[in-house]
């Protein structure tokens, strides 16, 4: 059974690329789509977790300052 399901997906695999060339470029597409897409994520994380920590910081000062 587990023969049958590892067949499977190999087939699975190269039914989009032909060669083991395209199935490493495909991955490596992939890769970089990922490192690509993660690198703005976390761009924005850090841009909107600055925000959140001044807007805070500045609440709490306004807060206190009465």
């Amino acid at each position: 059974m587990k023969f049958l399901f590892s067949f499977a997906i190999i087939i699975f695999i190269f039914n989009g690329c032909a060669t083991w060339k395209g199935a490493k470029k495909d991955s490596s597409d992939a890769w970089k789509a990922t490192k690509k897409t993660s690198k703005k994520v976390w761009k924005k994380t850090k841009e909107t977790s600055v925000e959140v920590y001044e807007d805070t910081k500045e609440a709490i000062n306004e807060a206190t300052s009465d």
